[in-house]
């Protein structure tokens, strides 16, 4: 059964902080292998944190260890433009959409 997660990463050794996301290097496989798994329904929402150079998503999977395991392949994670440095379980209690 799906349930939500929250994947909070921050900037990697690789980070230009002076340079914005889509000026990153590996920007394009980045966006590339994001799109995808979007369009498989796995990301909900996600984007980075504005001034830190991190990111967070919310994604719907089985387990954080499925989580971890998509996100391993990112691009951005095997450059170390990003580093995934926390997964967990979300419960919604509000949601706007299905009030």
């Amino acid at each position: 059964m799906s349930q939500f997660y929250l994947a909070s990463s921050v900037a990697g050794p690789n980070r230009d902080l002076t340079k914005g996301s889509r000026e990153q290097s590996y920007w394009d496989q980045h966006a590339e292998f994001i799109d995808q798994l979007v369009d498989e329904g796995f990301i909900v929402m996600g984007g980075p944190i504005a001034g830190e150079g991190g990111a967070l998503l919310i994604v719907k999977s089985d387990s954080e260890a499925a989580v971890r395991q998509r996100l391993r392949n990112d691009p951005w994670t095997t450059h170390g433009i990003l580093k995934l440095v926390n997964v967990q379980r979300w419960e919604i209690f509000i949601d706007e959409l299905h009030r």
